[in-house]
C-alpha cells in the first residue's frame, strides 16, 4: 500500500533518506552504481544497518544495497525476520530486492527516485500489491526524488564521458 508523502514524520524520511544518499555517495567513489540504503528499527528510531551497491567489487550479483542491509541487520538482531523496521533506499527496488524484503518482514519501504527500466514497486510492476504474498509491506516513494535520481544521472554521464 502506498503512503502520503504528507505524513507527520515526512522530516524523519528526509534524514533516514540523507543518509541512504551517502551511502550511494559511498558507492559511485567505488565505481559501483550508486545506490545506497539504511534500515531503521521503526520502535526505537536507532540505525540498524546502513550499506550500498558492491556488486564489483564483491563479485556478488545479489551485494545490492538492499541485501546488504538486510544482511547485516539480520546478523545484528541474529533473526531474518526484520519486523517493525523501515528501509530507507535511494532508488525503486528490483525483483530480487522486494522479495527480500517480503520474506524479511520489513514493515515500510521508503524509496527515492523510480526505476523506470527494472523498478517493480510501481515502474515496471507492483509486485508489492500482488496478493500471493503473505506479507503486506507499506511503501511511500519520491523522498528526495529529485537528488536520489541526480546521483544515478551524474554517475552515468561521467562513466560515458571517460569512454
Amino acid at each position: 500500500m502506498n503512503l502520503s508523502t504528507d505524513d507527520p514524520i515526512k522530516e524523519n524520511h528526509a534524514y533516514w533518506m540523507r543518509q541512504a544518499i551517502e551511502q550511494a555517495k559511498q558507492a559511485a567513489n567505488q565505481n559501483e552504481i550508486p545506490i545506497g540504503a539504511v534500515l531503521v528499527d521503526l520502535e526505537s528510531g536507532e540505525l540498524l544497518s546502513e550499506g550500498y551497491n558492491q556488486p564489483i567489487s564483491s563479485s556478488d550479483p545479489t551485494a545490492h544495497a538492499e541485501i546488504v542491509v538486510l544482511r547485516q541487520a539480520s546478523n545484528r538482531r541474529k533473526n531474518y525476520r526484520l519486523a517493525a523496521t523501515a528501509l530507507y533506499v535511494t532508488v525503486e527496488p528490483c525483483t530480487m530486492c522486494v522479495g527480500a524484503l517480503m520474506h524479511a518482514r520489513i514493515s515500510l519501504l521508503v524509496f527515492g527516485a523510480r526505476e523506470p527500466k527494472a523498478g517493480v514497486v510501481v515502474s515496471q510492476k507492483q509486485l508489492l500489491e500482488e496478493s500471493f504474498y503473505n506479507h503486506r509491506l507499506n511503501y511511500l516513494e519520491g523522498i528526495m526524488a529529485e537528488e536520489c535520481g541526480a546521483l544515478l544521472t551524474d554517475f552515468f554521464e561521467k562513466k560515458r564521458n571517460r569512454n
